[in-house]
């Protein structure tokens, strides 16, 4: 599992992603999967960057927090440690493997928008861990995907 934010005209905003990858090698591109209905989604489109951080394996509060809230309701920036990112996203302390980068383009996936991002900056431990599709399971969404 993902947690892709984006800050944009003074707004920040976060989700739990389940839809990203890595697309291209040379040049390097990620893909984001971010769904329409998603408060960061309205976000997402006017930022100029995005980041997106690897869910540790005990990462399910974060991932709860990220996936079972909405920022129409709930600041959740508010509830964790960040810091601003190289290019303005906000970066998840918790999270150590993240990659930020500018939006590159967007593609109408069907209920989803995918964001391609260029990696420019981010951090990576020697291995990755993450939280599982299969564990975030029972995180009842903040809104319907």
């Amino acid at each position: 599992m993902f947690i892709v934010t984006a800050a944009a005209d003074g707004e920040m905003s976060g989700c739990l992603v389940g839809f990203a990858t890595q697309s291209s090698i040379n040049p390097i591109r990620f893909a984001v999967f971010i769904s329409k209905h998603n408060y960061t989604y309205a976000v997402a489109v006017r930022a100029p960057s995005l980041a997106v951080h690897v869910v540790p394996p005990d990462g399910m509060a974060l991932a709860q927090l990220f996936g079972g809230e909405t920022g129409d309701e709930v600041d959740k920036f508010q509830r964790c440690s960040w810091r601003i990112g190289p290019l303005g996203s906000p970066l998840l302390d918790s999270c150590s493997n993240w990659c930020e980068g500018p939006v590159l383009s967007t593609l109408d996936a069907g209920d989803h928008q995918c964001f391609i991002i260029e990696p420019t900056h981010g951090e990576t431990e020697d291995e990755v861990a993450f939280l599982s599709f299969d564990r975030a399971q029972e995180i009842e969404p903040g809104h319907e995907a």
